[in-house]
């Protein structure tokens, strides 16, 4: 049992891994945000049908609940457009560092959609954040408009996860993962379709470019998410949420092995990066000992 665990949790850090080798993978691909993302959803969401279909999944829903699923793709489409976009315009360890502001973003979302008070020890490590964001505005001016997509993209991560938490409790996620996949990909399509970029230069891509989109969609979006719902299954809520907190290090890690000087920082960018990181660690082992100082008193 105990060796199950350990390989679960080690599991769970190689998918995490992989997520943060998608903003490398995102660099290392040459076309555009926008043509990346729509292939990016058009693979993934092609691999977790297979999977369906291997599965034997039902993919029935009411209209109300594909509506939602609509919606939810709609908002996961324009994060990875604005995702992609920071790392374009600016590079992987700024567009990482400024995506650590994640939970931050969601603390202030959830007392709107699940209706509880504002907590204030969240508004002070939203506080920290802002701090860790003033000292890379600071030092990483050049960044400007990279730094803002970022920003942009981890408040539409947020806003994805709270609206998605509701979903999950009720159905499969893998199913989920597909309509919403697919309709984020359908949303792209309309816009690709009538600014008429569906040229045949669009579908010219470089051999390596069809290489990097087939690892981003198979094993960084399809695999990791299917993997991850099945480790969540073994290890708790907050393990994995403080081990989701390593990918901007490992990806920050990566992009300098990988890409070398281009994403060469100052120290203060580091030192404000750091401050994020450990807000957002800092933020869940609060969260973490006051919920089972809680059920401790319940249960007494």
């Amino acid at each position: 049992m105990q060796n199950d665990k350990l390989l679960n949790y080690l599991h769970l850090h190689f998918i995490v891994f992989i997520w943060g080798f998608t903003a490398v993978l995102g660099a290392l691909i040459s076309i555009e945000a926008i043509p990346l993302v729509w292939y990016r959803m058009l693979m993934a969401t092609g691999f977790i049908l297979l999977f369906l279909k291997f599965r034997k999944t039902p993919l029935q829903f009411p209209k109300k609940t594909l509506a939602g699923f609509a919606l939810a793709g709609l908002i996961i489409a324009l994060h990875w457009l604005a995702f992609f976009g920071a790392i374009k315009v600016g590079n992987v360890s700024v567009t990482l560092a400024i995506m650590s502001t994640g939970a931050f973003f969601t603390s202030l979302l959830e007392p709107l959609f699940y209706k509880r008070k504002i907590i204030s020890y969240e508004v002070l490590f939203g506080l920290l954040v802002v701090v860790g964001l003033y000292v890379i505005f600071d030092v990483e001016g050049d960044y400007l408009y990279g730094i803002l997509l970022a920003l942009a993209a981890s408040l539409l991560g947020a806003l994805f996860s709270v609206i998605n938490g509701k979903f999950a409790v009720k159905y499969n996620a893998s199913a989920i993962s597909f309509y919403e996949l697919g309709f984020g990909m359908l949303c792209i399509t309309v816009y690709l379709a009538f600014s008429g970029s569906f040229t045949a230069e669009f579908f010219q891509l470089q051999s390596t470019d069809w290489l990097y989109l087939f690892i981003l969609a198979s094993a960084c979006t399809a695999y990791a998410f299917i993997a991850s719902v099945h480790v969540m299954k073994w290890i708790s809520p907050y393990t994995v949420m403080l081990t989701i907190n390593m990918e901007p290090v490992y990806g920050i890690v990566l992009a300098l092995l990988i890409l070398g000087d281009d994403e060469n920082m100052s120290p203060q960018f580091y030192y404000g990066a750091l401050i994020i990181v450990v807000t957002v660690i800092a933020n869940g082992i609060v969260k973490n000992r006051l919920n089972r100082k809680k059920r401790t008193l319940t249960n007494v």
